[in-house]
This record gives C-alpha cells, structure tokens and sequence, in this order.
C-alpha cells in the first residue's frame, strides 16, 4: 500500500512531463507566431514606426490611438436670410444648413477631424465627425456583416446538417459538395462570384430576370454601395456554411439514440424531438458555432480586397483588417496599423467573451 502511494505521485510527475513535452511544439508556435507579434504590435502602435525608413520609429504616446478613436458631434442650425429671418431652403424644399466641412477646417477644436455622417432632427443637422472615419465606417461594416452571416450562416449550416446526418443513399457526396468551399482558395472563388455577379452577363441577374419575367432589371452588385456588402454577405455565408455544417454534424452524432427513441415513444412529433432533444444536446456546439461565426466574420479580408477593394465609395464595403492592411503595408504607416489591429483586436475579444457569457447564461436558466 505504501508502495503504491509513492508511486502515484511519480507517475503523475511523469505524465505531466510528457503532456508539456507533447504540447511543446504548439506552444511554442502560439509564443513565436501569436503572442510575441501581438506584443510587437503593442508596441509598435506608441510609435510612428513606418515600413520603410531610413530612421527608427519615434515614441508618440496615445496620439496613434487618439486619431483612431476620436469622435465629436456637430451641431448645425439651419441658415436663415439676414432681412427676414427666415430659415433658407433649396429648390427642392429641404432647409439649408452651413457646411460642416468649412467648420471642421476652420475652427481650431476641430483640428484633425473629417465629417462621417449626419442626420437631421427637428430643424437642427447633427454631424458626427471622426478623426479617421474610414476605420469607423469599416467598424460598422464589420457589426452589420456579423449580425447577418452569424445567424443566417449558423442556420443554414444546422439545415444542412440535419440532412446529411440522415441515413440516406448518397449522403456522403452531399457532405462532400456542402463543404467543398470551405477547402477552395477564398480569393479563387472570389474571381468566380465576380463573374456571376456582373450586371451584363452574371448567372445571377439572368437567373433573376428570368425568374421574375423581366420585372427585376440587371443589379449593379459590386458597383451600388446599396448592394455591395450584400453581395459580399451572400457569398460569405455560402462559403463558409460547410464548416459550421462539419461541427453540427459532428455534435448531432454525439446525442444518444435513445434520447429520440424516448421522446418518439412519449408521443413527440418531428419539431418536439427538435426542440427537447436536438437543441439542448447541441448547446455547446451552438456556442462554439457561434463565437467562432463571429471570429471569422469580423476578420472579413480578402472577399473585400479581391471584390469591391473597400468600395464601390465611401468605404462601401471595407472592413477594419482591410483597413489594417492598407494602413499598415500599402501606406506603410506600420505604427498606425499596428494601433488599429490592437484596438480590433480588444473589440473582438471584447464581443467573443460578451457572447460566450450570454449563450452560457441563456443555457443555465433553460
């Protein structure tokens, strides 16, 4: 007995041992190609650091993120004529209100920043202006591209792989065509919808035409800043199905058989089993779907640079890694890049760990 109780604890040292040794090589690839570039980059964003200098980067403090972040709200009057006093309108009705970019450049407060949008309230024109509106602009690209594809493509891949778990001839293959575009080169499939996406001579806009009789015309969709992203959004989710498809699939084959046997016994119809049996046995495949849904919808790069290159205008369709990018190696401005993709990368996790709390929460009361 005593024998055995010496022994545990050297049998336990030598299985640690082992298990850091086993692990080693991929620790040692998170230290050298994640960690340590990300601390890099921390640094790098107090500086001015450029790609190509003859000089060494100097230290600038917070003004890297202080041009990233920096937002402010004008507030505009409508003009009025001098005589009468009343407030001046245009050909078409609409009230006049002065130009806000001739304010942002005057006025010393304002000193650095460009106009994003407006919106007008009660007879007053509200401005937001922005130090760098172009990453604001890709922000908001980014949330509204991950509250489509997150839902819509989680969907779509529970669809799927609810058919192909089914015991049915064929269901290989299908598995197999269903996943196909997630191993395809991005930037090939890209070229592809492209292609289809042409307003002359796209499958798409013949397939609508057809479809509709002639009522729906040719869609401009990577030309229109209206239909850009959607475009881009469609094709996101229908390449990036097939993974989620692979891990549903994988979880579904996890629930007992005799769960559904029960359930069927008991008196449960098709959407009953669903809804007690499927969904709770999923629930932390869900999470998982999810969050990694969200990870990869926010790193939305090269469907942006091969397709619209952040346009059509106005920064239709660019996202905050398409703007890293630019930032960092086509202007080569390698501080300012580096500051943006901590700050991304702050949000990211910030929304990962908001998210995995919520799902986690909404799982415990149910």
């Amino acid at each position: 007995m005593a024998l055995a109780k010496r022994t545990l604890p050297n049998f336990r040292r030598t299985e640690s041992l082992y298990a850091w040794l086993m692990s080693s090589p991929a620790l040692l690839a998170l230290l050298l190609f994640v960690i340590l570039p990300f601390l890099i980059a921390i640094g790098l964003s107090f500086t001015d650091q450029r790609l190509i200098a003859p000089e060494p980067g100097q230290f600038v403090g917070f003004r890297n993120y202080d041009r990233l972040l920096s937002l402010t709200v004008l507030t505009l009057d409508p003009l009025v004529d001098e005589n009468t006093g009343a407030v001046l309108r245009d050909a078409n009705g609409n009230i006049e209100y002065p130009r806000s970019r001739s304010i942002l450049r005057t006025e010393e407060r304002y000193a650095g920043f460009f106009d994003w949008f407006g919106f007008d309230i009660f007879e007053k024109r509200y401005v937001i202006a922005a130090k760098d509106p172009t990453f604001m602009q890709s922000l908001v690209n980014n949330i509204v591209f991950a509250l489509i594809v997150v839902p819509v493509q989680s969907s779509i891949a529970l669809g799927l792989a609810l058919l192909v778990n089914q015991r049915i001839r064929g269901a290989n293959t299908f598995r197999t065509i269903y996943f196909s575009p997630v191993v395809t080169s991005t930037a090939v499939l890209a070229v592809v919808w492209i292609f289809l996406y042409n307003p002359d001579i796209g499958l798409i806009n013949q397939a609508l035409s057809s479809l509709s009789f002639g009522l729906i015309q040719p869609i401009n969709w990577l030309g229109d800043p209206r239909t850009a992203l959607i475009a881009i959004i469609i094709m996101a989710v229908w390449q990036g199905a097939g993974f989620q498809m692979v891990i549903f699939l994988a979880g579904l084959q996890t629930i007992a058989s005799e769960l559904y046997e029960a359930a069927s016994i008991d008196g449960a119809n098709a959407f009953q089993r669903f809804r007690y049996v499927t969904l709770p046995g999923l629930r932390n495949t869900t999470i998982f779907v999810l969050i990694t849904t969200t990870i990869f919808a926010f790193r939305l790069f090269t469907q942006v640079d091969v397709m619209t290159q952040g346009g059509p205008v106005n920064n239709a369709t660019s996202t905050v890694v398409f703007h890293v990018v630019q930032e960092g190696f086509r202007a080569k401005r390698l501080g300012y890049g580096a500051t943006a993709s901590v700050v991304f990368f702050a949000i990211v996790l910030g929304i990962a760990l908001v998210q995995r709390y919520l799902l986690r929460s909404s799982g415990d009361t149910n």
